[in-house]
């Protein structure tokens, strides 16, 4: 399918093809639910979706269904499988074509999942790739600019977003759980009959006492008469709001307190999210795969009221995919690092040093100067080595961004093999035999 779709777009004028490019993915939606029996049909269906936090939260709804006892499977930008039989997924997409969608769901159903968590991006729901899957509850995270390259306005975006819960309001349960601290909140509640709000500052599900460390977060979710005493093992206040959406989600399915405490607690880390990785340097270095204004503004605000030494900022912007956000990113790092060091990510056929220059002006903005605490370095292993060697005391972060969990990067050239953590703790070894030798 992929293969001809290729060759109509060759024939067809671009702005026409993203017009008629839905119905084709449509097209194939139905013929590999046919193909495959619509496996998804006897299983129940957990979708979550939004801009940032779905990968977190898809993975500590189904490791809380796990500990609880419910044989449940995952499908996430980083992972699927079944139970704690998960596999990494190398395509750099989150909910993937019809066909291995489908083939997946199929597996599952072979192995007698009665739950599936699907991590859905607005581009799977806007093209229609879930065709046929009956989600029954729908999580929404948060909603911000990302992916307008594609949708071309906020609006259409959102409307993307929303179809998962029109979608969830005809099965099941048909429950909506949203995030009642977004503005755009109510959108999704609208289109679904049964209701469930969590946030920090409002919501049905509120989280109070709410205490931020290093290795996680604890705080008391309430609702109605019962709370629940939260342990997440993932640093920052933005995996606080993750955990509420799973706890929702536990007790909409009639999980007990227990259950909820203890399904949540065992989830221990997402690789590439917050991974923190050590290879006996006494500074901190974080993998992330923040790669949205949104995510950037959360995660570095938190690092940033954590660090006391300097903080190090590393990343770049996808080719072939929204420019707008650019500038912004580069402006939100200049504002809450003391050093920012601009490199490749996923380039493509995109000139690099043009996609540096356009982060740079943001970071400018922020009054970052060029060589002094703005640095463009366009290989990204290089710019991890460069990025390791400028913090210099042990209170001092380096976070470098946008990878993540990927285990390819793609060139002008090419898509080569990629693993951030391993090629960081590398960078941090050579980096202190240099040391070990200087003071010799």
């Amino acid at each position: 399918m992929a293969g001809i779709r290729k060759i109509v777009k060759s024939f067809i004028p671009t702005k026409l093809f993203a017009e008629i490019e839905p119905y084709g993915h449509l097209a194939e939606a139905f013929l590999m639910n046919v193909r495959y029996g619509f496996p998804s049909r006897s299983m129940h269906v957990i979708g979550v979706t939004g801009t940032n936090g779905k990968t977190t939260t898809s993975f500590m709804i189904q490791k809380m269904l796990v500990k609880a006892g419910i044989k449940t499977a995952l499908m996430s930008t980083v992972a699927y499988g079944v139970n704690d039989d998960i596999k990494p997924q190398i395509e750099h997409m989150t909910t993937l074509s019809a066909g291995i969608l489908q083939r997946r769901l199929r597996d599952f159903k072979r192995q007698g999942v009665e739950w599936v968590v699907l991590e859905t991006t607005s581009h799977a729901l806007a093209q229609h790739r879930i065709w046929g899957v009956p989600y029954e509850i729908a999580v929404m995270t948060n909603i911000t600019h990302e992916h307008l390259d594609y949708h071309r306005t906020f609006a259409r975006y959102l409307a993307a977003k929303v179809r998962l819960f029109r979608i969830a309001s005809h099965h099941g349960r048909r429950i909506g759980i949203a995030n009642a601290d977004d503005p755009h909140f109510e959108s999704f509640l609208n289109v679904i009959p049964n209701k469930v709000t969590y946030g920090v500052k409002k919501g049905d599900l509120r989280a109070s006492k709410v205490a931020l460390n290093a290795d996680g977060s604890n705080f008391t979710a309430s609702i109605g008469g019962d709370s629940y005493q939260i342990h997440c093992n993932i640093p920052g206040e933005f995996n606080v709001y993750n955990s509420l959406a799973a706890v929702a989600v536990g007790r909409e399915m009639g999980l007990n307190k227990e259950q909820i405490e203890t399904g949540i607690e065992a989830l221990k880390g997402v690789e590439g999210r917050m991974t923190v990785v050590s290879a006996g340097q006494k500074f901190t270095v974080i993998v992330d795969f923040a790669h949205t204004p949104d995510s950037f503004e959360r995660l570095l605000h938190d690092l940033r009221q954590s660090t006391k030494g300097k903080l190090i900022t590393m990343f770049g912007s996808a080719g072939r995919r929204d420019e707008t956000k650019r500038a912004v990113q580069g402006e939100i790092a200049g504002r809450y690092s003391d050093e920012v060091i601009l490199t490749e990510e996923d380039d493509r056929d995109v000139d690099g040093n043009g996609i540096l220059k356009q982060i740079a002006s943001g970071a400018s903005k922020a009054g970052k100067v060029i060589d002094k605490d703005l640095f463009l370095v366009l290989d990204r292993e290089e710019a991890i080595g460069f990025a390791l060697t400028r913090a210099k005391g042990a209170s001092d972060t380096v976070v470098l961004l946008g990878k993540g969990h990927e285990k390819t990067i793609e060139r002008a050239d090419g898509t080569y093999p990629w693993n951030e953590v391993e090629i960081t703790k590398t960078a941090l070894k050579e980096l202190q035999k240099k040391s070990k030798k200087a003071s010799k």
